[in-house]
């Protein structure tokens, strides 16, 4: 099976079934997210396993956050928050005194992971309008990403960052461009929930935000010499690779519907 196949194979799968626990919401949705939070953040740990995190307070923190994201923001940054509590005393309990870099490693997770994906939960808690905005924000990603992988695989020929992401190229940047400003303008504005102006902000955040979060975890492979952060997706590398650009966007997305007073 080729790359290509495996790819289209488990996204034609896994598609329907993300949308599904999201339209369920609730803790069908808290557990499928805190599952995919704990794969992710197992397969940042051992990438970064040079660095010693301490895990058990990553995945206590990643829990503690998407717990919080439940009843709200401030219970999910609490959560957050717990892991620099739970790393000192981990530390502790074993011995060791804590150290700056590996408490950094631990934290980086849980912020960039736990609350990546907790955001999408807080998205999810929109009144009256969640299911349609985690939609929007996971199909928007969803559909720009396979833009530009299939814009860059035919068309590309000027590379967009080459030392961090070789296979990344400006057309398929202006694919995915495209594609994650309209996916949000035709599922929104029309809806009561946000006017053309801002869905073609959340749009364009979602274009900017979504491809920097694909190199952030590109260059994080690369200080690791990595190819991909694990195996368990095949074509799609690990859990880590196929969220990458969700943890970025998801964020932004949702402090940008904040700021728009929907929350």
């Amino acid at each position: 099976m080729t790359p290509l196949v495996s790819r289209l194979l488990i996204a034609a799968v896994l598609l329907p079934i993300v949308l599904l626990v999201i339209w369920s919401g609730g803790w069908w949705l808290y557990s499928l997210a805190a599952v995919v939070a704990l794969v992710a953040l197992h397969e940042f740990y051992e990438i970064t396993r040079s660095l010693r995190p301490v895990r058990l307070a990553g995945y206590g923190g990643t829990l503690a956050a998407m717990l919080g994201a439940v009843w709200g923001p401030e219970w999910a940054l609490g959560g957050f928050l717990a892991t620099f509590g739970l790393a000192f005393l981990f530390k502790a309990l074993a011995g060791t005194a804590p150290t700056t870099v590996s408490t950094a490693a631990t934290v980086l997770g849980v912020a960039w992971i736990g609350l990546g994906l907790a955001s999408l939960v807080l998205i999810r808690e929109i009144p009256e309008h969640g299911v349609l905005a985690a939609f929007t924000v996971l199909i928007a990603v969803f559909a720009s990403d396979t833009a530009a992988y299939f814009a860059g695989r035919f068309l590309g020929r000027h590379k967009l960052a080459p030392r961090t992401s070789p296979g990344k190229t400006w057309e398929g940047l202006v694919a995915g461009t495209i594609v994650a400003v309209l996916v949000p303008f035709f599922a929104l504005y029309e809806e009561g929930f946000l006017d053309v102006v801002e869905s073609l902000v959340l749009g364009g955040v979602i274009a900017i935000a979504a491809p920097i979060g694909d190199l952030f975890e590109s260059a994080l492979k690369r200080d690791a010499g990595v190819k991909d952060a694990g195996r368990l997706l095949l074509g799609h590398g690990g859990m880590l690779d196929r969220i990458d650009a969700l943890l970025f966007a998801g964020v932004a997305s949702y402090y940008v519907l904040l700021a728009f007073g929907v929350t």
